[in-house]
């Protein structure tokens, strides 16, 4: 029975939510052939970055910015967000001939606001002394890299579908043994809660983003409120993607490999604490939830593998044809980070190591510990 369960919950995920791998837009990649529209004005682009204790990767990621190919007018505003390292001062030596770049020293977070959120608003309060309406915000953090074109492609990807906010997931590092073992998961679990194809559906109510691109028109980004209308968000790429999608915006999410993340998850421990920052805040702080979804992933990951290796007759068929199937559905993520496809063998293993991992996130909740981020600690918000 709980075989043939994981196998009608699989085709309800397939068929029903739209998962990506066979609805897309899956490995869409922003083209940059055309990037340059044939505007009569190329709309300009204010790109934020929070920046704090990132002096391991802040000059790579400046420098990508600094040498952009879009014609039009941009510039860059990074916020040093009460960095205790050297942040500042390696990025005012970085090359800047055509003076693009502006630093803002950080002001103390008060009450009320994340961090990273904080040090946005202050980035978006000197944007709008720029910007106008028909022109674009531009959300990264300081451990992306990006390709010359990248910025030029995103804009004619909005201009010419008219998106109001055009987001990508960056190529996470995947070199060590747990990267290549755990982080691939990272982004298929993503896209089953966030299927792009939805994301991208007016109809439908499911809005998300991926915080490390974010082109955001700054006429949309004005009528949410601005970023202060999501200050305490912990999760503020999907709570920005919803308050966007709520106003009426446009949305489209997929895959990049024009930009591209340079923080190394060397260690286990690394990527268990990059899933158990968020996942009890992804499920609202409520333990009902926190039930449903570790019924839910043992339901659809684990079950199926002990039905196919302890159960008798059809129960071992069904269990292994549910177990084939949730393979069959990471092929396109191990395919996208170019690894070896028997990498999808071990997959109820690394979602074992997930579950583990949400629990371990609402066990430092109630610990008292809340979300811990750079240095800094989070009691429980409203997520919006």
């Amino acid at each position: 029975m709980a075989a043939l369960i994981s196998f009608i919950t699989w085709l309800y995920l397939i068929f029903c939510r739209g998962y990506y791998w066979v609805s897309g837009p899956w490995l869409e990649k922003v083209k940059g052939e055309d990037a340059q529209l044939k505007l009569k004005k190329l709309p300009k682009v204010s790109i934020i970055i929070p920046a704090r204790n990132e002096e391991s990767s802040i000059e790579a990621c400046l420098n990508s910015l600094l040498n952009q190919d879009y014609k039009g007018f941009y510039n860059i505003i990074l916020v040093d967000d009460e960095s205790e390292d050297a942040t500042s001062a390696i990025a005012k030596v970085v090359p800047d001939p055509q003076k693009r770049l502006t630093i803002i020293k950080g002001a103390k977070r008060p009450d009320g606001w994340s961090g990273k959120l904080w040090a946005v608003y202050q980035g978006q309060k000197k944007a709008f002394e720029i910007i106008e309406n028909e022109d674009f915000v531009f959300l990264t953090d300081a451990d992306i890299v990006h390709a010359p074109d990248h910025i030029s492609s995103l804009v004619t990807k909005a201009e010419k579908n008219h998106l109001d906010l055009v987001s990508e997931m960056v190529m996470l590092n995947c070199t060590a043994f747990w990267e290549k073992l755990l982080v691939p998961a990272f982004v298929y679990f993503f896209a089953l809660l966030y299927p792009f194809r939805k994301i991208a559906d007016q109809q439908s109510s499911i809005a998300g983003a991926a915080g490390g691109t974010v082109l955001l028109r700054c006429e949309k980004l004005k009528a949410i409120g601005g970023i202060e209308s999501l200050r305490q968000a912990l999760i503020d790429d999907c709570t920005l993607g919803a308050y966007v999608k709520k106003a009426g915006g446009r949305l489209y999410l997929g895959m990049s490999r024009q930009a591209w993340s340079v923080r190394e998850y060397n260690k286990l421990g690394d990527i268990w604490h990059m899933i158990a920052r968020n996942a009890y805040v992804q499920l609202q702080f409520s333990p009902l939830r926190l039930l449903l979804a570790i019924l839910g992933m043992s339901l659809i990951w684990i079950v199926p593998l002990m039905c196919f290796f302890f159960g008798k007759k059809k129960t071992r068929w069904v269990g292994g044809t549910v177990y084939a199937i949730s393979c069959a559905s990471f092929i396109p993520t191990i395919r996208w980070f170019n690894l070896s496809i028997w990498r999808v063998l071990p997959l109820p293993f690394v979602a074992s190591f997930y579950m583990l991992a949400t629990l371990g996130s609402a066990m430092q909740h109630y610990r008292g510990s809340g979300v811990t981020w750079r240095g800094r600690s989070y009691e429980r918000k409203n997520n919006g």
